[in-house]
C-alpha cells in the first residue's frame, strides 16, 4: 500500500493525537527490547561487512521472527548476503508515533499486530509500504467462565449482559477490534443506534473514569477465572491459547459470537527511508521464511493461525470461525473518535423546561415533562461517579422569591451517591412545577456562564437544555442578541457547548440550532416526544 512520494496533507484527528500521546508510554529505550535481556543482531557469521536490518515487532511475534531471521541468515542465499537482523519488541503505537513524527530512530521494518496501525503512521508525505499483508492471523475472541456465556448471539449481546474488561481501544488493537466488531456485526443484525449507544456510552464513560486503563491481558484472565466472576475479556485467540497452556486448570473458555469476528493480521511493513528496495526484498524473503513449512509449524505452536485462517492444530482455540466484514479505515477512525469523545468525563448542567406546555399529554397518556424526566434519569445512569452534573429548571413563572426565569436545583458536583439521590429527587419533583412560559434565551446565557465559571479542563463542559417550545418571554432579549452574547462569551481556553434537545411539534429547530451553534454545540429535536430518550443518547455520543 504505497503512495510514492506524492505530498499528502496530514489529517490530525482526535484519535491520532491521542494515539500519538499514548504511544509514548509504550516506547522502550528508543525501540529497545521490552524484555530485560536483549539478544544481539541475528547475523551471517561469514560476512565481514554486514548490513543490519532493524525490525520492530509487536511483542508476541518476536520469537517467531527471530527464528525465521536465524533460518534466513543461516542459509546460502545470494539474495540476502551479509544481512543481519536486529529485532526488538515494541508496542505498535510507539512505532506509529515515531513514523508519523518523522523520528530518525525508526526501524527499517515493522510488524504491528493489526494493519489498522499503518494508516496512523502517516508522516504527511507517504504511508509506509506493506511488503507482506499478513504473516499470521489471530481472531478476536471473548474469554470468561462458561456460565458467563449463556447468550453468544452477538458481541453487543454479550457486552450488554456482562460489561467487558476492555483493553484501551485507543492504544491497543485488541481493544479497538472489540469495538469495531460491535459495529461490523450490525450488517448482520437489526441493532439500532440507540441499542448500541445504551451499551457503549456507559462503557466508554466507565473507561474514561478509570485511574489506569487495562493493559495486562493475563491479569484480566486471572480475575475472570476467580470463582463467581462474570468478567468477560475481549482477547486475541493467540493470547488466550498462550495463557491457557501456561494455566491449564483455570476453567476459562473462549468463544466467538454467532455473528462472527475480526482478525489481527500482523502485516510486515517497510518503514525504512533509505535503501528501500533492498529492505523490501529482504522483508519479502523474511515473510516467505516465516510462512514456510518450518515457519508455520512454529507460529501454530505459538497460537497463531496462518494468513488463510485455518484452525489451530490439536483442538486448541475456537476452531472454525465466521468472519465479519473488515471495517474501512475511515469507519474505524470514526468509531474510535466517537469512543475518545465518550470516554472523556463530563462537567455539565442539565436545564429542563418546566413551562406550562410541558404538561401536555402525548401518545401513551404521559406528559412531556414525564418523558423528559425519564430521559434525564436514564441518561444519569450512563455517567460514572467521576462525572460532575447539576440541575436547573426554567420557566417564566418561578416562585415569588425567584425573580429570574430559572431556578438552580442541584449545583454541579461529582456524582457521589448523595449527588445522585439529590439529582433524582429534584428531577421527580419537576412534574409538579410545570407552569408559565419558556424563557429560553436568558437561561441559555446564564447556564453557559455558570458552566464556564466552573470549567474543568479534563472534561467535556456542556449545557444540556431540554425544551418543548421556543422562547416566549416578552421581557427577554432577542434571539440575535442571545446569539451575539453567547458568541462573545466563547473562550478557546474554556470551551463550553450548548446541547439543545427539543421535543414535540412546537420545538423550534432553527432557534435551538442558532443558540447551540453559537457555542460550537448542536441541537436535536424529537418530533415524537416518546423518542426523546433515543435523541438524548445520540446527543451524548456527539457531545
Amino acid at each position: 500500500m504505497t503512495s510514492g512520494n506524492r505530498r499528502r496533507p496530514v489529517i490530525i484527528t482526535l484519535v491520532g493525537a491521542l494515539v500519538i500521546s499514548l504511544g509514548a508510554v509504550f516506547m522502550v529505550n528508543s525501540f529497545g527490547n521490552e524484555n530485560s535481556a536483549d539478544e544481539g543482531p541475528l547475523s551471517n557469521a561469514d560476512c565481514d561487512t554486514p548490513v543490519t536490518v532493524s525490525l520492530s515487532t509487536t511483542p508476541e511475534m518476536k520469537a517467531q521472527l527471530e527464528t525465521a531471521a536465524k533460518a534466513l541468515t543461516g542459509r546460502d542465499d545470494s539474495r540476502t548476503p551479509c544481512t543481519n537482523f536486529s529485532i526488538n519488541a515494541v508496542a505498535p503505537g510507539a512505532v506509529a508515533q515515531a513514523v508519523a513524527a518523522g523520528d530518525e530512530q525508526i526501524p527499517d521494518l515493522w510488524v504491528p499486530d493489526s494493519s489498522l496501525w499503518v494508516a496512523r503512521a502517516d508522516d504527511g508525505q507517504s504511508l509506509p509500504t506493506v511488503a507482506v499483508p499478513s504473516l499470521a492471523t489471530s481472531p478476536m475472541v471473548l474469554v470468561g467462565d462458561s456460565a458467563t456465556f449463556a447468550d453468544t448471539s452477538s458481541w453487543l449481546g454479550v457486552f450488554s449482559k456482562a460489561p467487558p474488561a476492555l483493553l484501551d481501544p485507543l492504544s491497543t488493537s485488541i481493544g479497538a477490534a472489540a469495538l469495531l466488531a460491535v459495529q461490523a456485526e450490525r450488517a448482520k443484525t437489526s441493532t439500532s443506534d440507540t441499542q448500541v449507544a445504551q451499551v457503549l456510552v456507559p462503557l466508554a464513560q466507565r473507561h474514561g473514569s478509570m485511574a489506569k486503563a487495562y493493559t495486562d491481558l493475563n491479569g484480566l484472565f486471572t480475575r475472570a477465572a476467580q470463582e463467581g466472576s462474570n468478567l468477560v475479556v475481549p482477547s486475541s485467540e493467540q493470547a488466550f491459547v498462550a495463557f491457557q497452556e501456561a494455566h491449564p486448570d483455570t476453567g476459562l473458555k473462549a468463544v466467538v459470537p454467532a455473528t462472527g469476528t475480526l482478525l489481527l493480521d500482523y502485516p510486515l511493513v517497510v518503514t525504512a527511508k533509505d535503501d528501500v528496495e533492498r529492505v523490501t526484498e529482504t522483508a519479502k524473503l523474511l515473510g516467505q521464511q516465516l510462512r514456510s513449512a518450518g515457519g508455520t509449524e512454529g507460529t501454530d505452536k505459538a497460537g497463531f493461525r496462518s494468513p488463510t485462517r485455518e484452525p489451530l492444530t490439536g483442538g486448541r482455540g475456537v476452531g472454525n470461525i465466521e468472519m465479519l466484514g473488515k471495517p474501512a479505515v475511515q469507519v474505524a477512525e470514526q468509531v474510535l473518535q466517537q469512543w475518545a469523545t465518550l470516554a472523556l468525563s463530563a462537567h455539565s448542567l442539565a436545564v429542563i423546561d418546566t413551562s406550562g406546555s410541558m404538561n401536555e399529554k402525548v401518545a401513551g397518556g404521559k406528559r412531556r415533562i414525564d418523558l423528559t424526566i425519564a430521559a434525564a434519569e436514564s441518561g444519569l445512569k450512563m455517567f460514572p461517579d467521576s462525572a460532575a452534573l447539576g440541575l436547573w429548571s426554567f420557566s417564566t413563572k418561578q416562585p415569588p422569591a425567584k425573580p429570574l426565569d430559572w431556578q438552580p436545583l442541584v449545583p454541579i458536583r461529582k456524582l457521589s451517591a448523595q449527588q445522585r439521590v439529590e439529582m433524582v429527587t429534584a428531577l421527580r419533583q419537576l412534574g409538579n412545577k410545570a407552569n408559565g412560559g419558556t424563557g429560553l434565551y436568558d437561561v441559555a446565557i446564564a447556564a453557559y456562564r455558570t458552566v464556564q465559571d466552573g470549567f474543568d479542563p479534563k472534561a467535556v463542559n456542556a449545557v444540556l437544555i431540554f425544551t418543548d417550545g421556543k422562547n416566549d418571554d416578552p421581557g427577554s432579549i432577542s434571539l440575535d442578541e442571545a446569539v451575539r452574547t453567547l458568541q462573545s462569551l466563547r473562550d478557546p481556553a474554556r470551551p463550553v457547548r450548548i446541547i439543545a434537545l427539543g421535543m414535540g411539534p412546537d420545538a423550534d429547530q432553527s432557534e435551538l440550532d442558532k443558540l447551540a451553534r453559537a457555542t460550537g454545540g448542536r441541537a436535536y429535536v424529537a418530533r415524537n416526544p416518546a423518542d426523546l430518550q433515543a435523541v438524548f443518547i445520540d446527543a451524548l455520543q456527539n457531545r
